[in-house]
């Protein structure tokens, strides 16, 4: 019997139960037998609009019967792909394709429904939050992370906690792997030797147990490991530490996955080297010194503490042909490479990468607005971007983004600071990711910051063993420390890091606020002794202003509510410190740090005290980051007016998020950098929309690095555009236009024009300015096409009076065009240039054409 039977004999003998239960699946089922050519287009279409799925089928149902075994097969492919659990149901498992035969029932039933079961139990996720019957589907959350295979140096661990924004994406990015490494975790290495175990080590919240949970459903589906293991048990450390009596390995994964000890006995049996153990959260087990000297079980029916059977499994004492796959913090990864028998591997989840934390947010958000918002205030935001390489860090930024926006609040309002996504990140570790610990919330948070704070002063941010643990009760209990093994000459040393540098300055500031009374005001004296100097902040690795940020951010009163509930109090004498200090440290010249402080504070009233009397921002040309800009117009809108803003930086995106103060500022001097041409029309259309411009001074330059730059200009009641082109071999080099700030811009058609440089599409974007008063441009040579296009344009703007063209060459051509030509009353042109090597002025008016001679300049224009 070939397959196509087998497949066909299947379709025919459970075609009552598919009409029933394919559901959704028919419609891709058909696309692809569409695409296959082994279905109609007439078909096709009366399946397509069928009323319901079972129409569908029945349709589709004649198509197979008449198409016979070959599409059939083609039919239980579609099944295979877009409907595997029920399949699965179906019992189809049972037929081995690729043997061509049907295995007897038995021991694969059981594998079958132990398969329907994790199916069904592992396609959901209960979050942090969910209420009793609430899940959500795994793949509404799961992204593939960054996964790294390869052990890093110390110096390469520093550089990942040290670096932010871009370089940390880039970072992240060249320590993992470029291909999706869960369905490679047991490919022999290139010696050629297949590992017995794999440890996937990760931090807390970084995505270990999503991982095996995916792993699960995937082999479960017959998705992943279909001809590496026949069966797959996962065992919980968290839920092995509430077992009380002694319990064999049989018992023990009887007890987990809820299959008779007889049914197990029968897996183990059946093919020992193609089942795979996982073993989740190792770090959570709880070990006792003790557990090395005792004796191991060697049989899997042997009954002891489940500590000891899951050692007696590491170890290989028992099931040693089997595979094992084990979770664990970097905390326990010494201890568990003391258990494990090699040859095994190691991986490490690094989390997600910038692409990763998009595609997360596109898969929470469902509304294509609402995500567009989330993403682009978070991408803002340089510490939160970087803490959303942590996936539960994405969630709660999510979870809270969508609270907000049931509730009918601004999308962004709820994410108000960055401390206030730190405080829940830590506490939701400490609730959900910190079993046995043996100290109070409030203590392990000192003794943290106490360590943060000596790595930050000795700007440090790797700790030896010896400190840690004289600073530390137990720092292996600890979700937020890293621990690393460094090869050192003929030994291995030990080393500690908090999760990020962004971290360390978190807890710094924690410590700082919430030590006793008296030591915190000393503290943070010292802390802002460095003021925040560009000679400091510039030149000190760990960054003192993120700590005083956090220190803010620790004062607003939403955050303080949630410190609270855990026992942690803010004095009233350090809040009024640090406000004193704020005013008294007040500097315009520093404005980014002293908005990102008040951002982080989000207490209106003291924003309102401070912004009363700041009416100008001198940015020392300093580039304003995306947070900065947030900062800004957070902070501007409590101020009544700003009177100047010079010498500031933007971005493109910078640009955008801070319209809304550049159109209130009545001086402005700003540069943009690379902006796009829609970038440029929402600057003019800011600066031009109001009519107290007239008493405005602005000058924006706009610099393009290819080729041309641009600078925009308010005096009186006229706006001006000046470009210049960069490259000397294009027909015109600069142009200057000047029109009434009353008449709206749209500078689209004009922008466009820039990168192609053709003349006639120019000349047409300037005459589209019908309010167009003034026109110079500065040209290689004035010729008759050029002469055209402004006569055209003094034809055509009925308000332009003066048009002026600089030619390094006038050529005759041009002369006889304007020789004959004429301009409206009150409009004059003017054109100056060497016609041979006489330097002559040509004038043309509403009296006719004129031209004179004239001396020479000193240098040609």
């Amino acid at each position: 019997m070939d397959d196509d039977e087998i497949c066909a004999q299947f379709v025919d003998s459970n075609w009552a139960e598919l009409v029933q239960r394919v559901g959704i699946a028919v419609m891709p089922i058909a696309d692809e037998l569409w695409s296959n050519k082994m279905l109609g287009s007439e078909s096709y279409s009366k399946i397509k609009v069928a009323a319901t799925n079972q129409e569908k089928m029945r349709v589709l149902g004649d198509v197979l019967h008449s198409g016979g075994n070959a599409v059939k097969s083609a039919f239980y492919s579609g099944l295979e792909k877009h409907a595997a659990c029920l399949l699965r149901d179906l019992s189809i498992t049972e037929y081995h394709l690729d043997s061509g035969q049907i295995q007897p029932s038995g021991i694969n039933t059981v594998i079958n429904q132990y398969k329907r079961q994790i199916c069904t139990e592992y396609q959901h996720v209960m979050e942090y939050n969910s209420l009793p019957g609430e899940h959500v589907l795994l793949c509404q959350r799961y992204i593939e992370p960054l996964i790294n295979n390869k052990y890093r140096d110390r110096k390469e661990r520093e550089k990942e906690i040290c670096s932010r924004g871009e370089s940390f994406q880039d970072v992240l990015s060249s320590r993992s792997s470029n291909e999706s490494v869960l369905n490679s975790l047991f490919d022999p290495d290139g010696r050629g030797i297949t590992p017995g175990a794999v440890i996937l080590q990760g931090n807390s919240g970084n995505g270990k147990s999503f991982a095996v949970q995916k792993i699960m459903l995937d082999w479960a589906s017959g998705n992943l490991y279909r001809k590496e293991f026949e069966i797959v048990f996962h065992l919980k450390c968290k839920e092995i530490n509430c077992i009380l009596d002694t319990k064999s390995l049989v018992e023990l994964l009887s007890w987990s996955c809820g299959l008779t000890s007889h049914q197990i006995s029968l897996m183990l049996q059946k093919s020992p080297e193609r089942v795979m153990f996982i073993i989740d959260g190792f770090d959570e087990l709880r070990l006792t010194e003790e557990i090395y000297s005792m004796t191991p079980p060697t049989d899997p029916h042997q009954r002891c503490s489940p500590e000891l059977t899951l050692c007696a499994l590491l170890k290989r004492h028992v099931q040693s042909e089997s595979f094992l796959l084990v979770t664990t913090r970097s905390t326990a990864t010494d201890t568990l490479t003391k258990l494990l028998k090699t040859p095994y591997s190691f991986t490490e989840i690094m989390g997600f990468s910038e692409q990763g934390v998009e595609e997360y947010f596109q898969k929470f958000f469902q509304d294509k607005e609402l995500f567009r918002k989330a993403y682009k205030f978070v991408k803002a935001n340089e510490i939160l971007l970087n803490a959303c390489s942590i996936p539960v860090i994405c969630w709660i930024i999510c979870t809270v983004i969508r609270e907000r926006f049931n509730d009918g609040a601004d999308v962004t309002s709820g994410l108000e600071t960055a401390t206030s996504i730190y405080v829940d990140f830590v506490f939701t570790l400490l609730e959900h990711h910190c079993q046995g610990l043996s100290e109070s919330v409030p203590t392990l948070l000192k003794s943290l910051g106490q360590l943060a704070e000596s790595g930050m002063m000795k700007q440090q941010v790797m700790f030896d063993a010896q400190t840690v643990y004289g600073t530390m009760q137990n720092p292996a209990c600890s979700p937020f420390l890293c621990k690393f093994l460094f090869k050192k000459r003929t030994r291995q040393e030990t080393m500690f890091s908090f999760m990020h540098l962004s971290f360390q300055e978190f807890f710094t500031a924690l410590y700082f606020v919430f030590v006793d009374d008296g030591q915190s005001m000393m503290k943070l004296t010292q802390l802002s002794s460095f003021k925040d100097r560009p000679d400091v902040y510039n030149h000190a690795p760990p960054r003192f202003a993120d700590v005083m940020k956090f220190a803010f951010g620790l004062l607003n009163e939403d955050v303080q509510c949630t410190l609270g509930k855990h026992g942690l109090l803010v004095d009233k004498n350090t809040q009024a410190y640090l406000k004193k200090w704020f005013l008294y440290e007040l500097d315009y010249s520093y404005a980014p740090l002293m908005f990102n402080y008040l951002y982080e504070l989000h207490e209106s009233s003291f924003v309102k005290e401070v912004m009363q009397d700041w009416d100008y921002i001198y940015a020392h040309g300093q580039h304003f980051r995306r947070a900065d800009c947030w900062a800004l117009v957070y902070c501007t809108q409590w101020s009544h007016s700003i009177g100047e803003i010079f010498d500031l930086y933007l971005g493109s995106q910078e640009l955008s998020i801070s319209l809304p103060v550049l159109r209130k500022v009545k001086d402005l001097r700003l540069t943009v950098t690379e902006p796009s041409d829609s970038d440029l029309t929402d600057l003019m259309c800011a600066l031009t929309e109001r009519q107290t411009l007239s008493s405005q001074s602005i000058d924006v330059s706009i610099q393009d690095s290819s080729f041309y730059s641009l600078s925009l200009s308010v005096s009186e009641e006229l706006f001006s555009i000046d470009i210049s082109w960069n490259v000397d071999d294009y027909v015109v080099r600069s142009l200057r236009l000047t029109l009434p700030c009353s008449e709206p811009i749209d500078g689209t058609k004009l922008f466009q024009t820039f990168p192609l440089m053709d003349l006639d599409a120019l000349m047409s974007a300037i005459q589209s300015l019908s309010k167009l008063k003034m026109v110079e441009l500065n040209v290689g040579y004035l010729n008759a096409n050029l002469c055209v296009g402004a006569l055209s344009i003094s034809q055509n703007c009925p308000d332009l009076t003066k048009l002026r063209i600089n030619a390094d060459s006038i050529l005759e051509d041009g002369i006889r065009i304007l020789q004959s030509a004429h301009t409206r009353p009150n409009c004059t042109m003017t054109f100056k240039g060497y016609r041979c090597d006489q330097y002559v002025k040509l004038t043309v008016s509403c009296q006719g054409f004129s031209d004179e001679k004239l001396r020479k300049p000193l240098f040609r224009d």
